[in-house]
């Protein structure tokens, strides 16, 4: 076995963390008696060799290797390697990306060529699969389809193979394997994709298994979406019931193996856990590949989802929740019956699908309002408990940044919402119907206060005397309104007791953001502290935040105008700028202020300190008139930022549509981030603006949210979309108001 290692000069061939004299070891680790061997083995092999799908002269190296583990019947979990060789050989580049070479985390490049070589020469050597189908290890046989598919350069024999093995295979999640690796041949070769899709058409009605008929369905789907039948809904509704009532009770809630040091052992445990007690745990991935296949037809994959949420079988609904956030955050819809489903899960006896529950409604919103009463009568059963908590200060708080949109806040992970990762809900901790764990119950409160639900207000209050707050809750005091201003004095009691050390800002943003929200003015000596006393760490980003509260103050911080006249002068725009904002708002007076802002205007600063200063220009209005001049160069920036800036400030400071729309209006259409920020200034602007009809009305009509991304969202996403149709709908409310 591994004849020929010790010939390689491992040492000259590198991988992620250098020198590769280390894979021998981990080859032989593969090949290895010892399951813990294996595992550590495997886990060096994706986190060196084959490091975030990094393809190395090593790895190029390891293939011959590789394969004769392959086609080692005596060698153990031969089903990773295979899998270990369909990611470094399955990796599709086009023409483009072949002429260049690729970054990797330590700033090296890696020519493309290895990427094609990699392909090439497992490719070869993919013969080893075609026996791997009727393998006597069924986690071989669950890999082996799938590499054919990929990696095998005879599609039409592997196509033969895959379909006369399903006649024969038992095991439910190989069949599955099977079907899903013949709808990948139909997508990567056209001249195989009519009768593939005609046979997966035969197979979706044929089949007694209902698992497999599903399983064909979303295939067909996937390879030809323009054919899906106008009947798929019922359809795969009344498969699934047939699966629920068919698979049986499940397994339990027990994991197969215990705890694991290596990130593949954890990977592994998480999938484990998610899978189990469900007797068909494979419907959730089947469902996905539906609902990718039905892509903007968003009735019917709301019917399908509420369907779901209906069924009896808890899992379904688990599933549900986590299908409808990956089509709520790119999809505009109608989703008020789906958000009042998946409030009624908050009373589900099973934590685990309150908490995902939970996890969804927390970023709807004001989409969350149908929901408004289950969370509720959740928080109403659920009183916190004692020395519950989490750290108040883990990040920083939202500002505005140059994309238009929230950054620095409580912003969500790319690719940690609902719909993404491995689609597995937050674990709640044991209990019974009335009982849910922290993490359950905060977002069940930050979903109710983000839906600007009045009824959030005592609860906010009673988590303010926590020991420990979870920052989100801070900021979502922003769409409460008057209600919220009897928070006032507990903020400030904690804002009193924040330390003035290198951890403030993290720990004081999120207060200073809520105090402004509720225009807690008695706050004010405790604001000023903080303005005083911020340390050299992030000393510019915590006075922004102490003056943007002073500015929300008003006249009643008349108190720190000293510190405002200081601050003026200040070498870091944010803050300079911050302190003009707040001035003006205590003072109203623009000659003080003017000169410092016009001053940040200059050609010749950064795009950052213009916007600023462009900000606050425009929040000061018509009292601002004489800074136009400053503001006009502006316009022809070769920043989209700073144009967009500087034209709102333009209109807001001199009631003028004639130079700054044109500005707005290009802007609109290069850079979709800035369409809230343009459609607030063009609902201002009312029928001054009714060139903007056309574009206001287009938008209104498309179905995908303007800041849709694939594979990742933010909290803010769907707030931020709902906000811009809002702003739409406003502005072309005022122009038709204009026109009669």
């Amino acid at each position: 076995m591994l004849t020929g290692i010790e010939e390689v000069d491992w040492a000259s061939l590198g991988h992620a963390y250098g020198p590769a004299d280390d894979v021998p070891e981990l080859l032989r680790g593969l090949a290895s008696a010892d399951p813990a061997e294996r595992e550590a083995a495997l886990d060096g092999m994706y986190g060196a060799v084959h490091h975030q799908g990094d393809v190395y002269d090593s790895t190029l190296a390891c293939i011959p290797f590789l394969l004769e583990l392959v086609a080692d019947p005596g060698v153990r979990d031969r089903g990773c390697i295979v899998e270990l060789l369909t990611s470094i050989g399955g990796i599709e580049l086009d023409d483009e990306e072949e002429m260049t070479e690729h970054p990797c985390d330590d700033g090296e490049f890696i020519p493309a060529a290895n990427y094609a070589m990699a392909a090439a020469a497992i490719a070869a050597g993919s013969d080893v699969f075609l026996g791997l189908v009727a393998d006597p290890d069924p986690e071989v046989r669950l890999a082996a389809p799938c590499a054919l598919a990929s990696l095998h350069p005879e599609p039409s024999l592997v196509l033969t193979l895959l379909r006369e093995r399903l006649t024969v295979e038992r095991d439910t999640e190989v069949r599955l394997a099977l079907v899903a690796a013949v709808g990948q041949i139909a997508l990567r070769h056209a001249s195989l994709r009519a009768e593939t899709v005609d046979w997966l058409g035969w197979l979706a009605r044929a089949a007694q298994d209902p698992g497999l008929r599903l399983a064909a369905l979303a295939q067909q789907a996937r390879c030809a979406p323009g054919e899906i039948s106008d009947d798929v809904v019922p359809w795969v509704t009344a498969l699934l019931e047939e699966i629920r009532t068919t698979s049986g009770s499940g397994a339990g809630g027990e994991t197969l193996r215990g705890a694991a040091p290596t990130f593949i052992g954890q990977v592994r445990e998480l999938l484990e856990e998610h899978a189990a007690g469900r007797p068909a745990p494979w419907t959730e991935e089947l469902l996905r590949t539906l609902h990718a296949a039905l892509d903007d037809r968003v009735d019917d994959r709301i019917a399908l989802i509420l369907a779901q949420l209906r069924s009896p079988d808890r899992w379904q609904r688990s599933d549900a929740i986590w299908l409808c956030g990956g089509l709520i955050r790119v999809w505009r819809g109608r989703y008020e019956e789906v958000v009042r489903l998946v409030g009624d899960q908050l009373h589900d006896p099973e934590p685990r699908l309150r908490e995902a529950a939970a996890s969804f409604l927390e970023r709807l919103f004001e989409l969350g309002a149908p929901a408004a009463d289950a969370l509720a009568a959740r928080l109403a059963q659920s009183p916190p408990g004692p020395g519950e908590g989490s750290d108040i200060g883990l990040g920083d708080g939202p500002g505005i940044g140059l994309d238009g949109g929230p950054v620095g806040g409580p912003v969500g992970g790319i690719g940690a919402g609902p719909g993404t990762g491995l689609g597995t809900s937050p674990v709640g901790g044991p209990g019974g119907p009335g009982a849910v764990g922290r993490s359950g119950r905060d977002g069940a409160l930050i979903a109710l206060a983000r839906a600007g639900d009045v009824r959030a207000v005592p609860l906010l209050a009673r988590a303010l005397e926590e020991d420990e707050v979870r920052r989100e809750l801070l900021y979502a005091t922003d769409g409460l309104g008057p209600a919220a201003a009897g928070l006032a004095p507990l903020l400030r009691r904690r804002l009193a007791r924040v330390g003035l050390d290198e951890r403030l800002y993290d720990r004081a943003a999120p207060l200073l953001h809520a105090l402004a929200a509720v225009r807690g003015a008695q706050a004010l000596p405790e604001v000023l502290r903080i303005l005083r006393g911020a340390p050299a760490n992030r000393r510019d980003r915590v006075r922004e935040a102490a003056l943007r509260t002073l500015a929300a103050f008003g006249p009643a911080a008349r108190e720190a105008v000293p510190d405002l006249r200081a601050l003026l002068a200040d070498g870091s725009a944010a803050v300079s700028t911050a302190a003009a904002g707040a001035l003006w708002a205590v003072e109203e007076d623009p000659a003080e202020v003017l000169p410092v802002l016009e001053r940040w205007l200059r050609p010749d600063l950064p795009g950052a300190d213009r916007c600023a200063a462009a900000r606050v220009l425009g929040g000061i209005g018509p009292s601002a008139v004489a800074a136009a001049p400053a503001l006009r160069p502006a316009l022809g920036s070769r920043d989209l930022w700073v144009r967009v800036r500087a034209a709102a400030a333009l209109w807001r400071v001199t009631g003028e549509t004639e130079e700054a729309l044109p500005v707005l209006l290009a802007a609109w259409e290069e850079d979709r981030h800035a369409r809230v920020d343009i459609a607030e200034c063009l609902a201002e602007m009312g029928p001054a603006a009714s060139e903007a009809q056309l574009v206001l009305l287009t938008e209104l009509t498309r179905r995908r949210r303007h800041n849709a991304r694939e594979g990742a969202s933010g909290t803010y996403d769907i707030h931020l979309d709902e906000k811009l149709l809002t702003l739409c709908r406003a502005a072309l409310a005022r122009m038709e108001r204009g026109a009669y």
